[in-house]
């Protein structure tokens, strides 16, 4: 066991912060002193261009990372959604909070904002995001809009767009509820695998006792089980956050997880998705199964066509 505070390695934006420091005192509250470590990661320095064409997995967690197997800290916290879909061997993800409102939503300056009217411009830095809008609202454009949180509001007071298109949790963590002028249907905007949730990353040769410590202080069940299936589909999917898949399971009036997973294509023209059940504890089986579903049924052609279109073949 430490006879030291746990340190916690964060990227350095206020919502990473926020999320970082509620962390902190759930550690707390269980007897646990913390420390936090803030940290610059390649999704945060490079910003002139959009994370598919980043390239890299792990943009946002592997610097984070890195600092766990050098010992430099203890944990990682992270935005669930921002976790890449495999885990090194040395590592494992030892908790996830409980889940927020997992919802897009459309926030502007503009009180009378309708996403509906023609011509609108929509920021957002997410592949998903811009399909989804391209099929759902294809009189509106997209501009890629990197940065974090308060960095994008800037730009969108500046008149870089009419509206941005971001996560309910990290506007609502925030506090800029008001300005949220629609939300996007979550059958319809099916969310990222992951998205309002926190992750919490350790390395696998932590302290055993201490790891079931934390492990009580921190981890929700049931989003527990239901990011496990999601995490299974995007991984069999072998799809980033620069894959326009998504995934979102739930649980049912029965007891058991539904999981409503899919694909579109960057037209917004494609779509595939499929919706399965199975009891929690098959919530890993249950991933892969849909994911098989949609690729077997046009995915694996999206996929190819994609890689394709940015020249990754």
């Amino acid at each position: 066991m430490l006879s030291t505070p746990i340190r916690l390695a964060t990227r350095a934006s206020r919502l990473a912060l926020w999320q970082t420091e509620h962390v902190a005192s759930l550690l707390n509250q269980a007897g646990l002193p913390t420390e936090i470590v803030p940290m610059q990661t390649v999704g945060d320095q490079v910003l002139d261009r959009s994370l598919a064409k980043i390239g890299a997995k792990g943009v946002f967690t592997e610097e984070l990372e890195e600092s766990l197997r050098r010992g430099e800290t203890h944990l990682a916290i992270h935005s669930a959604k921002d976790v890449q879909s495999t885990i090194p061997p040395d590592l494992e993800l030892l908790a996830f909070l409980e889940r927020e409102q997992v919802n897009d939503v459309v926030v502007s300056f503009q009180e009378d904002f309708d996403i509906s009217k023609p011509g609108i411009l929509l920021g957002t830095s997410s592949t998903r995001r811009k399909a989804l809008l391209r099929r759902f609202y294809p009189l509106a454009n997209t501009a890629e809009a990197r940065g974090n949180l308060q960095t994008r509001l800037r730009k969108l007071q500046e008149g870089q767009y009419d509206a941005l298109v971001l996560a309910y949790a990290g506007v609502h963590r925030m506090g800029y509820d008001t300005l949220i002028r629609h939300t996007l249907p979550a059958n319809k905007f099916v969310p990222p695998v992951g998205q309002g949730s926190i992750a919490v990353e350790s390395s696998r040769f932590l302290d055993n006792e201490l790891k079931a410590k934390i492990k009580q202080a921190l981890d929700h069940a049931a989003t527990h089980r239901c990011l496990l299936a999601e995490r299974a589909f995007l991984r069999t999917m072998e799809g980033g956050c620069s894959i326009p898949s998504f995934a979102l399971a739930t649980y049912d009036a029965a007891g058991d997880i539904r999981l409503h997973g899919g694909l579109i294509s960057l037209s917004g023209e494609e779509y595939i998705d499929f919706v399965q059940t199975a009891p929690p504890a098959q919530a890993e089986g249950l991933g892969m199964a849909v994911a098989d579903y949609v690729l077997s049924h046009g995915g694996t052609a999206i996929l190819a066509s994609i890689r394709e279109q940015r020249g990754e073949l």
